[in-house]
């Protein structure tokens, strides 16, 4: 009985409080957002702290194929592409602000670590980049006869 009681006038008491917060000043709400604003904007940049860390590892994993070096260059690859993917959820707390130029700059200093990862796989060789690559997809024609004797405009 005592328990129920005091959950009661605990929830009571949590009501009452929720409704008798002072409002804020228009000066305070200006603080609020500018302070909202840079938080977003430092969540956005924390990508570009990532990428010269991660360039670096990359650097030092060297261009040889080793398991060290294929667990950076996924993690290159994949934690941008999931970041991106989740913008909405890194950026939620801070809805009530205008997100836009955050969301740009965390897009673009992801697609900037994509790309550093990308190009370390390609000096990899793990991408497909030139010609040689595609020797497989080259259909090779196959002669129905051969001939010993020159055609005729190779007579001179």
């Amino acid at each position: 009985m005592g328990f129920k009681s005091l959950q009661q006038q605990q929830k009571a008491l949590a009501s009452s409080s929720a409704d008798s917060r002072p409002a804020l000043s228009s000066s305070q709400q200006s603080q609020l957002a500018a302070k909202k604003k840079s938080k977003a904007m430092s969540i956005a940049v924390k990508p570009g702290q990532q990428i010269m860390m991660n360039a670096f590892m990359m650097y030092m994993s060297g261009s040889n194929l080793n398991i060290f070096s294929i667990n950076t260059v996924s993690m290159a690859i994949l934690t941008p592409v999931t970041s991106i993917l989740g913008i909405e959820s890194v950026f939620a707390a801070l809805s009530d602000v205008d997100l836009q130029m955050p969301k740009l700059a965390f897009v673009a200093l992801n697609l900037v670590w994509l790309a550093v990862g990308l190009y370390k796989m390609s000096s990899m060789r793990l991408l497909p980049t030139t010609s040689a690559d595609w020797m497989g997809k080259i259909q090779w024609k196959e002669m129905m006869e051969s001939s010993s004797i020159p055609p005729d405009n190779m007579i001179l």
